[in-house]
Order: C-alpha cells, then sequence, then structure tokens
C-alpha cells in the first residue's frame, strides 16, 4: 500500500500528448487552447469615441468658446470625416471613429443643441475626454490570451475580435468507463431486491463532462472470460479506461488478475486513503487504466484527486490548489489519508469548510449535502483542530 503522495507522483509522471485539432472557436468553451493568439491590430485600432455627443477642437473650448455650429454626423461603422472649421462641432456616436482634427467628446447630456448649434452646458472640458486612445488597451502583436489557457465565454470574445473563426485545443482523449457487477441494472429498470441501478459510471461520466471530454459506457457482468475479451479490445482502442469496481478483494473483483493477464504494467494497487483504499492504476503503451473501488463516494473522489489531476498536467494546464479552514474539530483514528466531505462557505474572505454527515463510502445521497472533500493528511494524530488549513477538492462551483 502506498501513500497519497506516492500514487500522484507516480500519475502526474504518466501523462501522455494527445495531440491537437483545429475546431471552430464558438465550440470551443472549456477546451484548451493550444496556440498563443496575439493582437493582429491596435485595440482599438482607431481613436474611439466612447460616449454620444459632439466632437470638438479641444482648443476652441480652451479660448472660452462654447456655442460650436454642428458640422456633420460621424455615425459608427463609417469612414472617418474631418472637422473643416475649427469653431464648428460634429455629432458623434459611441464606437464611432474619432474625425479628424477633434480632440474632445462632449456627451449629449451636457449639450443643448438648437437650429443646428451646439451650447455646451458644462464649465470643465478635457482634451481627449470620453476617446478611447488607439492602441491603448493592446499593441498589434501584443500577446492576448497565453497557451494552455481553459477557454471561456471571455476569450472567445477575444478569438472573434482578432478573426479567428477556427482555433488550435488539445484533442481531448478516448475513454471508456467500464462497470462490472452481476447486481447492477440500467437506470430505467426495475431492481430486484437484491440489484440496485448503476449509477457511478454516470457520475463519471458527468465528472468528465465538466472536462468537456466525450465518454462511451459498458457494462460487463461478473464472468472473467468475457472480461478479459472485452477488455483486451478496449485496450486497444481508447487512450484510457476508468473503471469502477472488481478490484478488491472479492472472490469476483477479477480485474487485476485481467489486467496482469492482459499485460497491463501495474503501477500500484492500494492507496493509504478512506474512501477509496482499492484502487488499482496501470498502464499499456497505448492506454492508461484507472480502476477505482465501486462504492459510489471512492470511485468520485478517486476521480477527483487523481484522474482530473493527471488529465490537467497531459493537456498542459498549471493549477492551484484551493484550501480552506476546518469549523469543527475531527476525529479520525487510522493513519490514513481522509478525504471529508464538507460544505463550503465564505466569511471575511476566508473559505470555511464544515464537516457532512454521511454513512461511509456507499453513500451516494451524500455528495448532494456537501461542496467539496477536504483532504486531511495521514497522521499519527487522530484529530484534526478547528482552525486548521487543509486542501480541498472542489466539485461545485
Amino acid at each position: 500500500m502506498i501513500s497519497v503522495e506516492e500514487a500522484k507522483h507516480i500519475i502526474l509522471n504518466s501523462t501522455q500528448d494527445f495531440g491537437v485539432e483545429e475546431i471552430p472557436f464558438i465550440k470551443s468553451v472549456g477546451r484548451i487552447l493550444k496556440e498563443t493568439i496575439v493582437a493582429d491590430r491596435d485595440f482599438p485600432p482607431f481613436n474611439r469615441v466612447s460616449m454620444d455627443g459632439i466632437a470638438i477642437d479641444f482648443n476652441a473650448f480652451q479660448k472660452g468658446q462654447r456655442e460650436f455650429k454642428v458640422e456633420g454626423i460621424q455615425p459608427a461603422g463609417s469612414p472617418q470625416i474631418s472637422l473643416q472649421n475649427s469653431e464648428n462641432c460634429i455629432e458623434v456616436m459611441t464606437g464611432a471613429v474619432l474625425p479628424k482634427n477633434t480632440n474632445a467628446v462632449i456627451r449629449y447630456e451636457d449639450v443643448e443643441i438648437k437650429n443646428g448649434v451646439a451650447r455646451i452646458m458644462i464649465n470643465e472640458v478635457l482634451d481627449f475626454q470620453n476617446i478611447h486612445v488607439k492602441g491603448k488597451d493592446r499593441k498589434v502583436g501584443e500577446i492576448l490570451i497565453e497557451k494552455n489557457t481553459i477557454i471561456s465565454a471571455a476569450e472567445i470574445g477575444v478569438f472573434a475580435t482578432v478573426g479567428k473563426s477556427t482555433i488550435k485545443v488539445a484533442k481531448q482523449p478516448k475513454i471508456m468507463i467500464l462497470s462490472t457487477g452481476d447486481e447492477l441494472v440500467a437506470v430505467n429498470d426495475k431492481p430486484e431486491e437484491h440489484q440496485i441501478r448503476r449509477s457511478n459510471v454516470f457520475t463519471l461520466v458527468a465528472a468528465l463532462e465538466h472536462l468537456k471530454i466525450e465518454s462511451e459506457t459498458s457494462h460487463i457482468t461478473d464472468d472473467k472470460p468475457i472480461l478479459k475479451q472485452k477488455i483486451a479490445q478496449f485496450l486497444n482502442d481508447y487512450d484510457v479506461l476508468l473503471c469502477s469496481g472488481a478490484v478488491s478483494k472479492g472472490k469476483f473483483d477479477f480485474l487485476p488478475e485481467v489486467f496482469d493477464e492482459l499485460g497491463v504494467e501495474k503501477r500500484f494497487h492500494r492507496v493509504a486513503q478512506r474512501p477509496g483504499k482499492p484502487f488499482w492504476m496501470g498502464e499499456t503503451n497505448a492506454c492508461k487504466v484507472f480502476a477505482f473501488p465501486g462504492n459510489p463516494i471512492s470511485t468520485f473522489v478517486n476521480c477527483l484527486a487523481y484522474f482530473y489531476p493527471w488529465y490537467y498536467k497531459s493537456v498542459g494546464v498549471k493549477t492551484k490548489e484551493e484550501t480552506a479552514i476546518l469549523t469543527e474539530d475531527v476525529t479520525f483514528k487510522p493513519n490514513l489519508t481522509y478525504f471529508l466531505q464538507v460544505k463550503l462557505s465564505d466569511k471575511f474572505g476566508h473559505t470555511l469548510a464544515t464537516p457532512i454527515k454521511g454513512n461511509g463510502s456507499g453513500d451516494l445521497a451524500s455528495l448532494v449535502n456537501a461542496d467539496a472533500f477536504v483532504q486531511l493528511p495521514k497522521t499519527e494524530e487522530t484529530v484534526y483542530k478547528q482552525g486548521e488549513v487543509f486542501g480541498i477538492i472542489k466539485y461545485r462551483l
């Protein structure tokens, strides 16, 4: 049995590159950018009017002039026009090019226009007021978005403004999610008293969808020859095999034997943690295998604690550890790392973690009452004190 730290070290040193693909920019939210996005021109690309109003020569105002004949209109999206007489003004619209020979914009709220003459109603006007100066935000060639960024709606707008209709992103791994067990039936089936509906596999499907990874699922009964036949094919066809169940010490927990017989190199089996101790991980040249224990919370926390970091490192994303403060003492006697379900809250800028009472790793329903797992480290001590800070693994925004 190895420590959580050793298990993570092994996993993070067995990442793989899935390659790069080019996709429409509008379909890229949640994907990992694999190119650097630079400004194709200055931002803004011209001196841009930022208020509806009139544009004047600031020097005329400085000399005491307050009434300006309207010489023309500069709409947004129209070619730049010029102020012909410095004692006149041009009406301008938000987003328009600032007319030549003007250098201040006074908003309509501060102007009275009658009979083609604009009278300024305020006493102070500043040089270049209400003008978004060319290149103020970014200069041509400047980096706008760094490679390996997780794309959000904010990045979509930048792609559009620099004309990137398609972008390069990390390819997603091809993943099969496997469940085993004669006790499991389909979601829409009515289980007998000795049966339960399949749920872990769909938890994993949803966890992968959070990463924008599409996956496939398969369920195999506790029949070793069939397991071996199916898994042999999966190892050839997929980049990753995520399994739920059949890795402990039960008489029908065939997966470790099957993997060994199929030549999957075992990297570890059993981690000093609760829940999820029987976790098995191995690999072939083409496929990584994460075989989680079958209890629902064990499957879920192992996916978050191990598969997520493995995926993020594989695609080049750096993640930051999040922490929270325990709101009450926690007693835990086994000398194991403890992934404790907690409810999160904020107080004075600090994240607080309040333990949630559950009924062990089989209590699937308890997940809906929590927001995260707090990772309490393996130690000889049996009490984790209120006020201490520990790492957390969040599964809600």
